[in-house]
């Protein structure tokens, strides 16, 4: 669900309220027993603190913010949108596998109504030819990718097909790989990072890993591609595989924060530093590969999708610094971009 950070003044009108009280009196926001629960959840904090109760009373010149979800769109706002460019690799009469430019949206979310990928699909298949069970607003989305992750990702033509393909995701028989190149030196050729992950308590806006009872597993394996030594302005870099067994928000891009080894130009989780991150603007991250059992015909379907231009870039202005690959990284690196 799309969500709008909130921040808000206690002015001489508000002093001495309820948390609550004060939360639903102000423009835009939700009813007092909805205010209530956002407080319950964590979404609230006074002057950075997190709230704890929804009968504090606030005081003048406090200032207060909360994570309020923003409305879903109307059913129905749904359109087609031909304008919008499908890479498709694979396609027949249930399901197609594309590969998703960075910058373009999944799903309609406020300020993206008719220029997602779901338009584009409805465009493309026709909106009965769908699954619809992710709900009107998600026609075919079997899993998504952030706006600015680009590569390899799944859509279905029908519910049962669709219903089948998210099983193969939670039975972790659907490979999907994911290319990143990481801030710094990662020591092991390959390891396995295991957490919950939450949304965070501190920045609703993000995710964390969480050792909270209600945060939901995350599995992430890595390899070891290439090393790139530390330069003037940075302190090397690491390309990586991750494979996915879960599919947790964000969740390569926490796991590498989690390991001190961010992702380059990730706005949420990595370094501000434009030099380190040689001006990239989005996290260096790539869905590269998918295989899996078709649900129908029982084919093996294996789909590959080199690196978009400017993360092959990135590679490129470093490429003098390369410490080599791994056994791993000299098997896959021609693959993601054969002319280096």
């Amino acid at each position: 669900m799309a969500e709008q950070l909130r921040e808000l003044l206690v002015g001489p009108e508000g002093d001495g309220m309820r948390l609550d009280a004060f939360l639903a009196s102000c423009e835009g926001m939700p009813s007092r027993s909805a205010c209530a629960k956002l407080i319950e959840t964590g979404a609230v904090s006074i002057n950075s603190t997190a709230a704890t109760s929804k009968s504090e009373r606030v005081l003048l010149g406090d200032r207060i913010q909360a994570v309020v979800p923003l409305p879903e769109p109307e059913p129905g706002a749904l359109v087609p949108n031909p304008d919008i460019e499908l890479d498709i690799r694979f396609e027949d009469d249930w399901l197609l596998v594309l590969s998703k430019q960075a910058g373009l949206v999944c799903h309609p979310s406020p300020g993206h109504i008719d220029d997602t990928l779901a338009n584009a699909l409805v465009a493309h298949c026709g909106i009965e030819h769908l699954g619809m069970l992710q709900g009107d607003d998600r026609p075919g989305i079997v899993h998504r990718l952030d706006m600015d992750t680009s590569g390899l990702m799944l859509a279905a033509k029908d519910d049962q097909t669709q219903r089948a393909l998210q099983d193969l995701i939670r039975l972790r028989t659907l490979d999907r790989r994911y290319i990143t190149l990481v801030h710094g030196y990662v020591a092991a050729d390959e390891g396995t990072i295991t957490t919950g992950i939450a949304r965070s308590k501190r920045d609703r806006l993000r995710m964390a890993v969480s050792d909270d009872p209600l945060a939901r597993e995350a599995i992430t394996t890595f390899r070891v591609l290439e090393r790139f030594e530390a330069g003037r302005f940075d302190e090397g870099y690491t390309l990586v595989e991750c494979h996915l067994y879960t599919g947790r928000t964000h969740q390569i891009r926490v796991h590498m924060r989690h390991i001190n080894h961010a992702c380059v130009g990730d706005p949420l989780y990595g370094k501000g530093d434009d030099r380190a991150n040689h001006g990239l603007r989005r996290q260096f991250l790539h869905s590269w590969r998918v295989c899996f059992d078709h649900p129908v015909t029982g084919e093996r379907i294996a789909c590959k999708d080199t690196l978009p231009a400017d993360l092959a870039a990135i590679l490129d202005e470093i490429g003098e610094t390369s410490m080599g690959r791994t056994a791993t990284g000299e098997r896959i690196c021609p693959q993601l971009w054969p002319s280096r």
